[in-house]
């Protein structure tokens, strides 16, 4: 069995003040998917005896950013899979190759407040699902992070009066559709279709967090026929260190 942990981090030096080391230490993942990391390679010491560390940093400082650690040795590391240049300047991706499956770790567009970004948000959700398919052809993909996305009402504390808002938009939620009709299934809704309350991102606004008025955008979504070996799929909100908090996924594969 192999565990997954994806997170957004929101500043990996920030959230390593705040016990980044010993959540790794004790969930002891395989891999540990990282979003927003907001720093350079090297930037900061991350004191993780036994990992491998591929960061993907965006071009802009403090800005964005992905990273994977694990103690496994890829077969191959993509950093910008989709091999566009659009897509190429903001840290967002990090492919590992491990041979039985692909790992793609994401950190998506945000859509802005108004929409301001939604038609590159579009073009690069158009180009992911091309991207994952393609590796699906090959092998399984296991393809998580931050999808700034709440699929569906039962994903968020408010969805009335978000109905348009970025990260509840009609054409974002349309892409996860088309996403999970393509061969694709979200792990924690397979195990758990009907939980309500259980989200992975809070504001820092309006007490959000402690009034459990959250989103669920944190995903793992793996490749259809390796649904049958997810052992588990959960949403860690008893971790703090971000607005995020991670999300788990244990496979048998």
């Amino acid at each position: 069995m192999m565990k997954f942990v994806s997170w957004n981090v929101n500043g990996l030096r920030a959230c390593m003040q705040k016990g980044f080391i010993d959540v790794v230490n004790d969930l002891k993942p395989d891999f540990m998917c990282l979003q927003e990391t907001k720093m350079q390679e090297g930037q900061a010491e991350v004191p993780l005896d036994g990992y491998n560390k591929y960061f993907n940093s965006a071009e802009k400082k403090g800005y964005s950013g992905t990273a994977v650690f694990t103690p496994h040795t890829p077969e191959s590391i993509v950093y910008n899979g989709m091999n566009i240049d659009d897509h190429s300047h903001e840290g967002r991706m990090i492919t590992l190759d491990m041979g039985k499956f692909f790992l793609v770790n994401v950190y998506t567009p945000n859509a802005k407040e108004g929409l301001l970004r939604i038609d590159y948000r579009m073009q690069w959700e158009t180009d992911l699902l091309e991207y994952l398919i393609k590796l699906d052809k090959e092998k399984p993909v296991v393809y998580c992070g931050d999808l700034n996305v709440a699929h569906n009402e039962i994903d968020l504390k408010n969805p009335k009066s978000n109905v348009g808002n970025a990260g509840f938009s009609d054409q974002e939620r349309n892409k996860i559709d088309i996403l999970l009709k393509s061969g694709f299934t979200d792990s924690f809704r397979y195990l758990h279709p009907d939980d309500t309350g259980r989200y992975s991102w809070w504001s820092y606004r309006f007490n959000a967090r402690k009034n459990n008025a959250g989103w669920r955008i944190d995903y793992f979504i793996v490749s259809d026929r390796i649904r049958d070996k997810i052992i588990n799929a959960d949403i860690l909100s008893d971790i703090y260190g971000s607005d995020h908090c991670p999300v788990l996924l244990e496979l048998d594969i």
